[in-house]
């Protein structure tokens, strides 16, 4: 996988059909062209930075669920408190 990457590497730097021409693009067997290996390449970048974006959002959610949960008891303490000095 780590040539892949290299691959993709040496394709953006110097293009992909010079490398294809001068014999240094090596995508592995199979149907992989230095195009689609690039467009694998940046599909892979686009998910790799949606995880991480779904990951702050997770824990921003989480943050703010606790402050509501801390809050909720915070006024039913206060609520049971008053309930009992009205009695």
């Amino acid at each position: 996988m780590e040539y892949k990457i290299q691959a993709v590497k040496l394709a953006k730097e110097l293009g992909g059909a010079k490398a294809a021409r001068e014999g240094r693009l090596n995508v592995g067997s199979g149907s992989h062209t230095p195009e689609t290996a690039m467009n694998l390449a940046e599909e892979l970048a686009l998910l790799r930075r949606q995880a991480k974006e779904q990951e702050k959002e997770i824990r921003r959610l989480k943050e703010e669920n606790e402050f509501l949960e801390e809050a909720s008891a915070f006024f039913a303490a206060s609520r049971r408190k008053s309930a009992r000095g009205r009695e």
